[in-house]
């Protein structure tokens, strides 16, 4: 039994092994998964470059399935295989026929073993498979993904795909790859030519692969050099990074200046302190919803027609509660805080009635979507940029309203001077409720951008309210130009601040100084001219 047993054991091992009997139809890969399939993983190795080199149209697929471990071997049918889990099992589907094997247990599926070398291999000659698209962008993600595990045979590919490539982003990753290459020279001179390619790089690779020279190269000059470049790469870091919170501050203070701009004509021009203002940016964010509800397969044409809509739907409620309320209330500003505060509550309880008491979605349109790829340190949310603008050409729209165009005469004359402003025949009941839906209208606006980045509901508008006015005060009341400035100085400094205080402490020293600043300057940055504006 001993003898029998040892003899079993004998034929297993000089037996031939499963490769042999593999069955692709393709000879090349026959004899690369013949490799594959031994267990000594320098063979197994040998066996991925056969496969990589292989030039078969799904010498992709195989490689991906082979780092996934979906590619089986099917011993019973010795083909190569997908396995794939189902509810109720496993199943084969043959690799290249696609014809399905049905069920089977996992002991009839062999697995093609690989180890984490094998792993980077496989991964180096998928991205280079992927150099060769037409599409630019997977062409850099192909690149970037061998900066990763960068080797000095990888110089050659950088150098022949450089000097065909157009593309000026991937001609960037292309050099850095091929420096990078470079720095794992045997010759330390190369590695100093590298180093000094490098200098001006910020891809993270190419950072990491100066880290690391610069702190166990063993030449002297070499270690030298990698740090100097380090330094110099982390001061452009740090400029980028200055950058970022240069526009995400600008983005910030472009939503403050949005949900203000508004509250500067009620509260600025005609002196009425509005506290429905964040009610009717709240409108015009469920306006942007509701039209979206109307074109649900047309997002972007829905953004772009929610502007007017939401602009005539608050401005036409802003005339309503002109008319109906703040008429009666001139002069007596406290009465008309507690009447707007009243009716910024019902607001609030007509859309929970009528709509919903809980958030609603508003999809972002394609347009909205992704990032502004700068360079590997900076990127730009095209949503903010896109919101930045907006802010700026609604600034610009109302400028010209209020600057040349007959209500825009009137608003100033009764904004001035009100008595004279009658007397030379200027109807001020009109301009006051024109106005006030005017400035209800921008409201509503504002509420079509926040929809874009923020959850839209009933409270919506509460979040906005006390910065509206904070931007007013300090900007100076009625002065659109304090507005806009003095919006965009406050997302800045907020922003510049967050990264060491904490957002809420932040906006607690901005306050702070907001009030110190008022003790100062009471009339804000810059005061509304005029005689009434100086009594």
């Amino acid at each position: 039994m001993l003898r029998i047993l040892v003899t079993t054991l004998l034929l297993c091992l000089v037996s031939p092994s499963f490769a042999a009997n593999i069955e692709t139809g393709d000879a090349t890969l026959d004899a690369a998964f013949a490799q594959l399939l031994e267990r000594d993983f320098a063979i197994k190795a040998q066996g991925v470059d056969a496969l990589a080199r292989s030039g078969h149209p799904q010498t992709a697929e195989l490689l991906s399935g082979l780092l996934e471990g979906r590619l089986r071997y099917l011993k019973k049918q010795k083909r190569l295989v997908w396995m794939e889990q189902r509810d109720d099992g496993r199943f084969a589907i043959d690799v290249f026929s696609e014809q399905d094997y049905g069920k089977f247990s996992s002991r009839k599926f062999r697995k093609l073993a690989i180890n984490n070398a094998m792993r980077g291999q496989i991964r180096a000659h998928l991205a280079e498979l992927e150099l060769a698209s037409p599409d630019a962008d997977v062409r850099l993600a192909a690149v970037n993904q061998l900066l990763d595990n960068p080797a000095p045979g990888h110089a050659t590919l950088f150098e022949r795909l450089l000097a065909d490539e157009q593309d000026p982003a991937v001609q960037e990753a292309l050099r850095a790859g091929l420096a990078l290459a470079r720095l794992s020279a045997s010759d330390p001179d190369q590695r100093r030519a590298a180093i000094a390619a490098v200098a001006d790089s910020l891809e993270p690779a190419v950072r990491n692969g100066l880290s690391r020279l610069a702190d166990s190269d063993p030449d002297d000059g070499v270690r030298a050099d990698a740090a100097a470049a380090l330094a110099k790469i982390e001061d452009r870091v740090a400029f980028y990074g200055h950058v970022e919170t240069l526009f995400f501050g600008l983005s910030a203070g472009s939503v403050l200046v949005l949900a203000a701009i508004g509250l500067a004509i009620t509260f600025g021009v005609m002196g009425v302190i509005n506290m429905a203002h964040g009610e009717l940016i709240m409108l015009g964010a469920y306006t942007t919803y509701l039209m979206q509800q109307l074109m649900p397969d047309m997002i972007g044409l829905s953004i772009v027609l929610s502007i007017p809509a939401a602009f005539l739907v608050s401005g036409l409620v802003g005339i309503m509660i002109e008319r109906g309320v703040i008429r009666f209330l001139y002069g007596r500003p406290l009465e008309t805080l507690l009447a707007t505060f009243g009716i910024s509550l019902i607001l609030q309880q007509v859309v929970r009635s009528v709509i919903s008491p809980q958030n609603v979605p508003v999809s972002n349109p394609e347009f909205l979507s992704g990032l502004w790829q700068i360079n590997s340190v900076l990127a730009l949310t095209y949503n903010r940029l896109y919101i930045f603008i907006f802010c700026l050409l609604v600034f610009a729209g109302l400028f010209f309203v209020l600057k040349y165009t007959r209500l825009g005469l009137q608003v100033r004359a009764v904004s001035q001077n009100r008595a004279m402003a009658r007397a030379m025949g200027v109807r001020s009941a009109r301009v006051d409720a024109l106005t006030f839906g005017l400035g209800s209208g921008i409201a509503g606006i504002a509420g079509v951008a926040l929809s874009q980045l923020t959850n839209v509901g009933p409270n919506l508008g509460q979040a906005y309210i006390v910065d509206s006015f904070m931007v007013v005060v300090f900007g100076g009341v009625g002065n659109l130009w304090g507005t806009l400035i003095g919006g965009l100085g406050l997302g800045i400094a907020n922003k510049i601040m967050e990264p060491w205080a904490g957002a809420v402490l932040a906006k607690i020293l901005v306050l702070v100084f907001i009030i110190l600043f008022i003790q100062k300057r009471p009339r804000g940055l810059f005061p509304q001219k005029g005689r009434a504006a100086e009594g």
